[in-house]
């Protein structure tokens, strides 16, 4: 089972749905279960910045099947993955692992709230495709 085109742009659609509802204009990543890109969008109004935030976080819980603010990134093992990765990892909330019946398929990132708005509208992505959260 993977992550396709399609279920990419459902999540995507549904986290930027939440973000509308919740007056906030964000970026959203979604990236397969390798951590790259699939599916990608910038809300009018969102700060460019956040282009990287949301795909670093997404990055980190694809890594670590964790939603990326749980992850110390003190720990050795996780230092050593992300400087291997290339420093591209983000260990701030924001972003869910994309997992149904135990599977990776990916993960999805959001950028440009807080931290806890950032996560519902990733959360939001992550129910849309009947994921675990």
């Amino acid at each position: 089972m993977s992550l396709n085109l399609e279920q990419s742009q459902l999540a995507m659609e549904a986290a930027q749905r939440k973000a509308e509802e919740l007056d906030i204009a964000v970026c959203i990543a979604v990236l397969d279960s390798g951590g790259r890109l699939m599916s990608f969008l910038r809300m009018d109004g969102s700060n460019w910045a956040s282009i990287w935030g949301a795909q670093g976080k997404a990055l980190t819980a694809a890594a670590t099947r964790c939603r990326s603010g749980q992850i110390p990134p003190t720990s050795v093992v996780m230092g050593r993955i992300a400087e291997l990765e290339g420093g591209n990892m983000i260990y701030a909330q924001g972003a869910v692992p994309l997992i149904r019946e135990g599977v990776l398929l990916g993960a999805i990132g959001v950028g440009g709230a807080s931290a806890d708005l950032d996560e519902a509208c990733a959360e939001a992505g992550a129910l849309a495709l009947g994921c675990d959260s």
